[in-house]
């Protein structure tokens, strides 16, 4: 190997050694700090450590319903974020794609709501639901419809369905400019190809845009699903994890467990078994991802 390529080998490495330190310092040494602390009964206070072996994880796969109906809360919401939220986002995108009146005012209205603080929209759609004089009730009145009124934060039946129609309004806006950015990536040419053939809407839609856009859908569903995932921000501003456990995620239950009842090593388990389900349903994607890029 010449001096040359030695030293641009060598200065390849100096850009990424930054980068591998911030890994190592924030992600891959807190995660084994957990695991080490996940096979203790460590309550957060006592200088000392009992050691408890695999207990704490059996304990949780056992004797734990609460963990996994937090999983399945979250699953739904993560469901309603997959499907409503980016099909509203990608309709939203396709509008704002083409050459309307007022396009970039519409970009800046649409991204509005992600870059709001999440406690904030929780106190405002918290005023919106309230059973007593909430602005959705008083609408339902209005048009005749009292017999649906309810405090729907407050009523199991509605409260895990209402903070994921919040968590899709804040969150529509990420995909819109994700998806926004991929459609104006792809070559005019084709569709003006596709008009002198006499393409229809769909088939343009169906043939040119769809295919190109693929890796775009699997990066705004794998950021979706870790992000609606890991709510927590919306759920605290809004029923605590409440009525009952009928709202409560993995996040809050973790916290719950941790600060309420000082079981940091069960926290722990919680934490290392949550972040290894999410590890494996990104790469799930990923190999999805590039499955569908070599059809």
């Amino acid at each position: 190997m010449n001096l040359h390529k030695l030293r641009n080998l060598i200065g390849n490495y100096l850009f990424v050694i930054p980068a591998l330190v911030l890994f190592f310092t924030f992600s891959l040494y807190p995660f084994f700090k957990v695991f080490q602390l996940s096979v203790t009964d460590w309550d957060g206070i006592s200088p000392t450590m009992h050691y408890v072996g695999f207990e704490n994880f059996v304990d949780l796969f056992t004797d734990n319903p609460v963990f996994w109906l937090s999983m399945k809360n979250a699953g739904y919401v993560t469901f309603l974020a997959l499907t409503a939220q980016n099909l509203l986002a990608l309709l939203l995108a396709l509008l704002c794609d083409r050459e309307i009146k007022g396009g970039n005012v519409y970009r800046v209205i649409f991204y509005m709501p992600p870059v709001l603080s999440g406690i904030v929209v929780g106190l405002i759609w918290n005023w919106i639901y309230d059973g007593n004089y909430g602005l959705l009730n008083h609408f339902l009145e209005f048009i005749g419809l009292q017999e649906f009124t309810r405090a729907w934060l407050s009523d199991s039946k509605t409260a895990l369905t209402a903070v994921s129609v919040i968590h899709m309004w804040k969150g529509f806006g990420w995909g819109f400019i994700i998806f926004l950015a991929g459609l104006q990536s792809i070559p005019r040419e084709l569709y003006e190809a596709a008009r002198v053939d006499g393409a229809s809407s769909w088939v343009v839609f169906k043939n040119i845009t769809a295919p190109l856009m693929i890796p775009v859908f699997m990066l705004v569903s794998i950021l979706t699903i870790l992000g609606t995932m890991q709510i927590f921000d919306i759920i605290i501003s809004t029923t605590g994890g409440g009525p009952g456990y009928h709202t409560e995620v993995p996040i809050t239950r973790i916290l719950s467990t941790m600060i309420g009842s000082s079981k940091f090593g069960y926290a722990s388990v919680m934490g290392v078994v949550f972040g290894l389900i999410l590890l494996a349903i990104s790469m799930i994607q990923i190999h999805v991802s590039r499955m569908m890029r070599q059809v």
